[in-house]
């Protein structure tokens, strides 16, 4: 294995560290962050003297915690939100009768929890926040937040207000942006709650729709929500918990009541299987989601 000094020059504790996982907590979330990886401990404290490239005085590129570093996690969290309307900012073709909606996967050793729920007229943004938030909170009713999580999207906005230092940027500002006021504020403020309670938190993105098959889940299941929705008549929440087994991963087999009270204007589907997460699983997840869409 090739050895590697992570430089952390701007951070909660400026330092040279020996693990990714050590470096990314003193950089997720910091604004501006500035830190870099070498193969010698030299080249490393040059980097922290202010000399980017043994000696060079050009200063080093910004980096930020979604870069594709490996990430050895013992949970993986997939998310992602969509709307059918051709618009992000509300008022700008997004209509009341618009369907949208939210889904998460959260892949733990011995189990698989999923949720979706659907909104009218919200945004493609809204459920990202969502589908995050909705993600946060459950990790934190399953007792994992001294979990390592890495945390798999496709949304670039959410990903730079966590990482980026947008989010401490909007909060400073009383949850407003630099140039004017700040939509989904409600959300956004929860989120900012729930994050200082997790212990290490990675972060990835992924191209939508593409080959992940976490992501591809996701998206069916967001977009099996939005099949269930009718226009005129009201968004109705679900009534309990699938879960399967392994070997009936494809249909549902028993059915439990919600631990909390469902919000009255959400449609959610949820199901927490006990299993392990692998790629075999995923694949068959989504090939029993699409047949469902074809019925």
């Amino acid at each position: 294995m090739v050895q590697k000094y992570y430089a952390v020059r701007k951070g909660r504790h400026p330092g040279i560290y020996r693990t990714w996982p050590e470096t990314q907590k003193q950089v997720s979330g910091y604004p501006q962050a500035q830190y870099k990886s070498f193969p010698t401990a030299a080249a490393a404290q040059a980097f922290m003297a202010g000399q980017s490239n043994l000696g060079s005085t050009i200063p080093a590129k910004k980096q930020t915690a979604t870069n594709q570093a490996p990430v050895n996690a013992a949970i993986t969290v997939y998310t992602d939100g969509g709307s059918r309307n051709t618009g992000n900012v509300a008022g700008q073709h997004v209509h009341q009768d618009d369907k949208a909606a939210w889904a998460y996967r959260i892949e733990m050793p011995d189990q698989l929890v999923t949720d979706s729920a659907g909104e009218w007229g919200a945004t493609n943004n809204r459920m990202e926040i969502m589908a995050f938030l909705r993600a946060l909170e459950q990790l934190q009713q399953l007792g994992q937040t001294k979990t390592s999580i890495l945390f798999v999207l496709d949304s670039q906005y959410v990903l730079n207000a966590v990482t980026k230092g947008w989010l401490a940027g909007w909060k400073r500002r009383g949850w407003k942006r630099s140039n004017g006021p700040l939509v989904n504020a409600e959300l956004w403020q929860a989120v900012d709650r729930l994050l200082p309670q997790f212990t290490t938190l990675n972060y990835r993105w992924t191209k939508g729709h593409a080959t992940n098959q976490g992501n591809v889940f996701v998206d069916h299941l967001l977009n099996q929500t939005m099949d269930q929705m009718h226009p005129g008549q009201p968004v109705t929440p679900s009534t309990g918990a699938r879960t399967s087994t392994s070997q009936s991963a494809d249909k549902p087999t028993t059915s439990t009541p919600r631990s909390k009270a469902a919000d009255p204007t959400a449609v959610s589907q949820s199901s927490a299987t006990p299993q392990a997460a692998d790629q075999k699983q995923v694949a068959r997840s989504v090939a029993a989601i699409k047949k469902m869409l074809r019925k």
